[in-house]
């Protein structure tokens, strides 16, 4: 079993589950994925996954990246214009075709023989494939493909307050909210009246107070959780902040 709290989709994928269970959490949905399932997941997300073998089965998925510049190549060849900001579902699954899993099938080469590298072109009319084929089984999906707008600017404390235990760079939660850095830094120092990095230290420090005291939790089973990099590192914040160390 593989967990990874703190995941940025930068581009949007397209995941086919080939054998054992994916489970992506984001602070608005929890998703489940099995063998043969398809799962969309839309771009501008943090996330945590957890990818775990079941029934005996190793786990087993394959990723297929749609980068912005290729999506936007073929909205203009096929004169996809999409004016309006997608608001749907981020995370969609993909409902069982004929088309898709034969597209995989093509694909399974490439994944069992990674010596074979595929080339750069044969890429391009792979992912070009899979949006073909999943705008053929569900037409819906070409605002949630073709919206190139930036991120819009989002209530910035309910959204940090959200995703603070997720460890993530602040250039990250600053594209996140639809601002620029420093435009970031300005709004965060006007809302919490401190600098970002001293804010999430302390807030993810307060919450481990509080799950170690009044939830019994192990410092060991909560630091990732709440964004630490190291049990170390966890442990020294800890005891810089508080006077004790964790396990005290």
């Amino acid at each position: 079993m593989q967990k990874e709290k703190a995941v940025f989709f930068e581009h949007s994928i397209l995941v086919l589950q080939v054998s054992g269970r994916l489970t992506l959490e984001t602070t608005s949905r929890k998703v489940s994925t099995r063998r043969g399932a398809m799962l969309l997941i839309r771009k501008n997300q943090v996330g945590q996954l957890t990818k775990e073998p079941v029934d005996g089965e190793d786990y087993q998925s394959i990723i297929i990246r749609l980068p912005e510049d290729q999506l936007r190549t073929i909205a203009l060849e096929d004169q996809i214009d999409i004016r309006q900001k997608y608001t749907g579902e981020p995370n969609i699954l993909i409902p069982e075709n004929e088309y898709l899993q034969g597209y995989f099938q093509s694909v399974m080469p490439y994944v069992r023989n990674p010596e074979e590298q595929i080339t750069t072109s044969l890429g391009i009319l792979k992912v070009r494939e899979a949006v073909k084929l999943l705008l053929h089984t569900m037409p819906g999906l070409r605002p949630f493909l073709f919206d190139f707008s930036e991120p819009h600017k989002i209530d910035l404390e309910k959204f940090m307050v959200g995703n603070y235990h997720y460890n993530v760079p602040i250039e990250k939660f600053a594209r996140l909210t639809g601002r620029s850095l420093a435009g970031f830094k300005r709004d965060f120092q006007k809302i919490f009246e401190m600098p970002p990095r001293q804010w999430l230290l302390e807030k993810r420090l307060t919450e481990a107070r509080h799950l170690i005291e009044k939830k019994q939790r192990k410092p060991s089973a909560i630091y990732l959780d709440l964004g630490f990099e190291s049990l170390s590192h966890f442990s020294q914040s800890f005891k810089k902040k508080f006077g004790k160390a964790p396990t005290e």
